[in-house]
């Protein structure tokens, strides 16, 4: 997948950030509405042609999840 189409749930010190290249990084305090938002943006790309996927990283940055959303 390249890299411009993965959309990454990561952990900061006191909160959440989504990241994507070429967006600027959502920040939020709960993983779990960082992650909402992330599968919104990815069902948005995805309904405008983009196949995206999600990858959700936990506290000690390990991959925990992936979600792909094929292009429709």
């Amino acid at each position: 997948m390249n890299a411009s189409r993965i959309i990454w749930v990561s952990p900061l010190a006191d909160g959440w950030a989504v990241l994507a290249v070429g967006l600027e990084p959502l920040v939020f305090r709960s993983g779990a509405r960082a992650e909402a938002q992330a599968k919104r943006l990815a069902t948005v790309l995805s309904r405008l042609g983009r196949a995206v996927q999600v990858r959700i990283l936990d506290r000690a940055r390990n991959l925990v999840g992936t979600q792909l959303y094929p292009a429709v």
